[in-house]
Protein backbone atom coordinates (compact mmCIF):
# COMPACT_ATOMS: atom_id res chain seq x y z
CA UNK A 1 0.00 0.00 0.00
CA UNK A 2 1.51 3.44 -0.79
CA UNK A 3 1.54 6.54 0.76
CA UNK A 4 -1.40 8.17 -1.30
CA UNK A 5 -3.25 5.19 -0.71
CA UNK A 6 -2.80 4.97 3.12
CA UNK A 7 -3.98 8.97 3.36
CA UNK A 8 -7.01 8.57 1.81
CA UNK A 9 -8.39 5.18 3.16
CA UNK A 10 -7.30 6.97 6.62
CA UNK A 11 -9.49 10.23 5.54
CA UNK A 12 -12.01 7.98 3.61
CA UNK A 13 -12.47 6.17 7.78
CA UNK A 14 -12.83 9.57 9.22
CA UNK A 15 -15.22 11.31 7.08
CA UNK A 16 -16.66 9.23 4.25
CA UNK A 17 -17.76 12.29 2.34
CA UNK A 18 -14.48 14.41 2.50
CA UNK A 19 -13.77 15.84 -1.14
CA UNK A 20 -9.57 16.34 -1.30
CA UNK A 21 -7.15 16.29 -3.34
CA UNK A 22 -3.31 14.80 -2.56
CA UNK A 23 -0.24 16.40 -4.19
CA UNK A 24 2.74 15.20 -4.71
CA UNK A 25 5.20 13.88 -7.42
CA UNK A 26 4.23 9.98 -6.97
CA UNK A 27 2.06 8.13 -4.93
CA UNK A 28 5.07 7.13 -2.41
CA UNK A 29 6.04 10.47 -1.75
CA UNK A 30 3.14 12.06 -0.68
CA UNK A 31 2.53 13.77 2.52
CA UNK A 32 -0.46 15.08 4.49
CA UNK A 33 0.93 18.21 4.00
CA UNK A 34 -0.03 17.74 0.24
CA UNK A 35 -3.80 17.63 1.11
CA UNK A 36 -6.01 20.01 -0.48
CA UNK A 37 -9.46 19.80 0.85
CA UNK A 38 -12.13 21.15 -1.75
CA UNK A 39 -14.62 24.78 -0.65
CA UNK A 40 -16.57 23.76 2.00
CA UNK A 41 -15.04 20.76 3.32
CA UNK A 42 -13.91 21.12 7.39
CA UNK A 43 -10.42 19.99 6.86
CA UNK A 44 -9.34 17.17 9.89
CA UNK A 45 -6.26 17.67 11.65
CA UNK A 46 -3.45 16.17 10.17
CA UNK A 47 -2.38 14.54 13.33
CA UNK A 48 -5.60 12.64 13.28
CA UNK A 49 -4.67 11.50 10.06
CA UNK A 50 -1.07 10.13 10.70
CA UNK A 51 -2.66 7.84 13.61
CA UNK A 52 -5.33 7.18 11.43
CA UNK A 53 -2.81 6.02 8.54
CA UNK A 54 -1.02 4.08 11.25
CA UNK A 55 -4.27 1.83 11.88
CA UNK A 56 -4.47 1.34 8.58
CA UNK A 57 -1.01 0.38 8.07
CA UNK A 58 -1.11 -2.29 10.87
CA UNK A 59 -5.04 -3.83 9.61
CA UNK A 60 -3.18 -4.38 6.36
CA UNK A 61 -0.29 -5.79 7.19
CA UNK A 62 -2.58 -8.36 9.01
CA UNK A 63 -4.04 -9.32 5.98
CA UNK A 64 -0.76 -10.17 4.09
CA UNK A 65 -1.29 -13.74 4.67
CA UNK A 66 -4.94 -13.62 3.32
CA UNK A 67 -3.52 -11.85 -0.24
CA UNK A 68 -0.52 -14.52 -0.27
CA UNK A 69 -3.03 -17.12 0.08
CA UNK A 70 -5.61 -15.59 -2.94
CA UNK A 71 -2.44 -15.27 -5.04
CA UNK A 72 -1.24 -18.88 -4.98
CA UNK A 73 -4.58 -20.40 -4.60
CA UNK A 74 -5.90 -22.04 -8.17
CA UNK A 75 -8.89 -20.14 -9.56
CA UNK A 76 -12.56 -21.02 -8.91
CA UNK A 77 -13.05 -23.02 -12.15
CA UNK A 78 -9.73 -25.66 -11.13
CA UNK A 79 -10.76 -26.00 -7.85
CA UNK A 80 -14.29 -27.36 -8.71
CA UNK A 81 -12.91 -29.14 -11.66
CA UNK A 82 -10.14 -30.72 -9.12
CA UNK A 83 -13.18 -31.69 -6.83
CA UNK A 84 -14.80 -33.46 -9.64
CA UNK A 85 -11.88 -35.13 -10.58
CA UNK A 86 -10.02 -35.91 -7.49
CA UNK A 87 -12.65 -35.65 -4.72
CA UNK A 88 -12.68 -33.60 -1.66
CA UNK A 89 -9.72 -34.66 0.38
CA UNK A 90 -7.47 -34.21 -2.46
CA UNK A 91 -8.68 -30.82 -3.20
CA UNK A 92 -8.41 -30.48 0.78
CA UNK A 93 -4.79 -31.32 0.80
CA UNK A 94 -3.94 -29.04 -2.39
CA UNK A 95 -6.11 -26.31 -0.27
CA UNK A 96 -3.77 -27.05 2.80
CA UNK A 97 -0.84 -26.47 1.35
CA UNK A 98 -1.21 -22.84 0.67
CA UNK A 99 -2.84 -22.37 4.09
CA UNK A 100 0.17 -24.02 5.95
CA UNK A 101 2.24 -21.92 3.80
CA UNK A 102 0.95 -18.60 4.48
CA UNK A 103 -0.77 -19.13 8.31
CA UNK A 104 -2.93 -16.56 9.97
CA UNK A 105 -1.43 -14.63 12.71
Amino acid sequence: MNTSEKITKAIREINPNAMFIIRGSSPDTVTVDGIEWDDGITPIAKSDIEAKMVEVQTAYDAQEYARSRKAEYPSIGDQLDDIYHNGIDAWKATIKTTKDKYPKP
